[in-house]
């Protein structure tokens, strides 16, 4: 059973995403690396590439009309999770159980103008904050994977943490996909 943090759900062992398809069991923490930096690369085709005659950048940032997030919205929160998870896992590292804040991805999106941002930058922040991300979790050591930050009552792992970036990375490229289709009215 995976844990709800408002709306958000929290992977866990022995979950699969019903959308994406991504298997927490199947993913191998010492694999995640080179997956996120395969990740960060992947944000770019959707976010330069348009269809012939058809004003890209429009269609970036409109929201799909039964809710969620615009891709463009979707693509800046991938690149703050990479970030976020680069941060909290150093100090998880160097600090003994650190207490790690929670925010409000949708008040961080409206506070950072996540759909008013130049998709180009975007994606190259993103590909450089995978790429980043890589190269942290490659340096981890094999007895720091499991030393835990907590937030809230909820105990996370640099591997969980590993884990979580792979699903968050791999799912809002599913998110993207929806939000374009549904700005080209399919």
């Amino acid at each position: 059973m995976t844990a709800v943090d408002a709306g958000w759900i929290r992977p866990e062992p022995g979950w699969t995403c019903p959308e994406c398809g991504f298997d927490f069991d199947a993913c191998v923490p010492s694999a995640t690396p080179q997956t996120i930096e395969q990740l960060g690369g992947r944000y770019r085709i959707p976010l330069s590439r348009g269809l012939a005659g058809e004003d890209l950048d429009a269609l970036l940032r409109t929201r799909p009309t039964k809710g969620g997030w615009s891709a463009l919205e979707y693509a800046c929160h991938v690149r703050a999770v990479f970030s976020l998870h680069i941060a909290l896992i150093q100090r998880i590292v160097t600090e003994d159980q650190p207490s790690l804040e929670s925010g409000n991805r949708d008040d961080v999106a409206v506070d950072h103008d996540y759909n008013g941002q130049d998709p180009a930058v975007v994606a190259e922040e993103l590909a450089a904050a995978a790429t980043t991300l890589s190269a942290r979790l490659s340096s981890v050591s094999d007895d720091a994977w499991l030393r835990v930050g907590r937030r809230g009552d909820f105990e996370m792992t640099i591997e969980w943490m590993s884990r979580n970036a792979v699903h968050e990375g791999t799912h809002h490229l599913l998110d993207i996909a929806r939000a374009l289709r549904s700005a080209r009215g399919r």
